[in-house]
């Protein structure tokens, strides 16, 4: 009997042992955050690791409220543009962190055909429709658990959204993982089934400053993209449909370019956008770099991993004067967004890659931000 007792409590102490030594000090935990109007509660994740780098996840939109990242003398900052509280998040705001579904950019004239069925869906920008609609995953309580696995924690946030939902067919199911590793890199991965066919587009919409939100604009940053072409659009930007190069171009970044250099070109994508605001193709398949982006100051870098067709770049060209965390102001260009995605309007555009979800497959896509510091 003794021997027994001794034996359990080896293994327990082992098991124990091994379980901190694969974490690496890693820790998840979760508090309430806040309330929704209808009583609701709202609670906040937060994740760390022994490096110094803490992201903040609320299951309200999914959004990343701060994500603290050591610099090259291991000082961290918080390098994501947002608010300190819930309730800025409840009103109107510009996607900062958050989940965006059932399609992120845009679908021209709000409506698409699937198998000769013609749907509808909100349109929210002018004519078209951007993001989700009105009432897009930005804007659901999803529900979550905390999730550790052997090297990382994180986050598992689930959402079912109904048949019909923003005009959308099927019932779609979702599930995002957020997940932090010691090696400072954060994964999200995203997965849906449905009920119906249907067309899913899903990203995060955060918006980075590597200098410390609330550190100025992110004109100095410099940005390389692997990625030689875009899609062009018409002047509400919309996809025209054609695939054309930016080599040689200001929409150029196949080798490092201080974004603000060109930003405010005459190029005609440029005056459109108002700036960088633009789809770049990424070639190959799998999880494979998509950017890069260094901040000359703070020696903090960003590589973006997706196993996405396409990233979104954005510089912020629109915000203005947003009251954000710690008192800042955010103005034009005060953060960039690497929003990994498929093609804007490919529900329109049966030359680019499909973006159909049936019954019987799995939508699946995987971003990993991964972050270091260089002297």
């Amino acid at each position: 009997m003794r021997l027994r007792l001794f034996l359990l409590l080896l293994c327990f102490t082992l098991t124990a042992c091994a379980s901190m030594d694969a974490g690496g000090e890693l820790s998840v935990s979760s508090s309430r955050w806040g309330t929704l109007s209808d009583g609701r509660p709202v609670d906040l994740y937060v994740l760390k690791n022994a490096s110094g780098m803490e992201a903040r996840i609320t299951n309200f939109g999914g959004i990343i409220t701060h994500l603290f990242v050591p610099d090259a003398k291991g000082s961290s900052l918080d390098v994501v543009l947002g608010f300190d509280s819930l309730e800025p998040y409840l009103g109107k705001h510009p996607h900062f962190g958050c989940l965006t579904g059932r399609f992120a950019n845009r679908i021209g004239g709000a409506s698409f055909e699937i198998d000769a069925v013609r749907h509808n869906v909100t349109a929210n920008s002018g004519k078209n429709h951007i993001h989700g609609g009105k009432e897009s995953f930005a804007r659901k309580l999803w529900d979550a658990q905390p999730v550790r696995k052997s090297g990382a924690v994180g986050v598992r946030m689930t959402l079912t959204s109904p048949d019909g939902e923003e005009g959308f067919p099927g019932k779609l199911s979702c599930e995002v993982t957020y997940l932090l590793n010691a090696r400072n890199e954060l994964s999200i991965t995203y997965q849906a089934t449905t009920d119906k066919p249907t067309v899913v587009n899903l990203t995060n919409h955060s918006y980075f400053n590597l200098a410390g939100e609330g550190g100025g604009s992110i004109l100095d940053h410099e940005l390389t993209l692997n990625s030689s072409k875009f899609t062009p659009t018409d002047d509400n930007l919309i996809p025209t449909g054609e695939i054309a190069s930016i080599l040689g171009t200001p929409l150029d970044f196949t080798s490092p370019q201080r974004i603000g250099d060109r930003i405010d070109d005459s190029f005609l994508p440029l005056r459109q956008g108002k700036g960088y605001d633009h789809n770049y193709l990424i070639p190959g398949s799998g999880l494979r770099t998509a950017a890069k982006v260094r901040e000359p100051k703070s020696g903090r870098i960003m590589t973006v991993r997706t196993t996405t067709p396409a990233v979104q770049f954005y510089t912020a060209n629109h915000l203005n004067g947003v009251k954000g965390k710690g008192g800042h102001t955010y103005s034009k260009r005060a953060g960039f967004c690497l929003e990994t995605q498929h093609y804007p309007d490919s529900p329109n555009k049966p030359q680019f890659p499909s973006v159909v979800l049936r019954p019987g497959d799995e939508y699946q896509q995987t971003t990993v931000f991964a972050f270091s510091a260089e002297s």
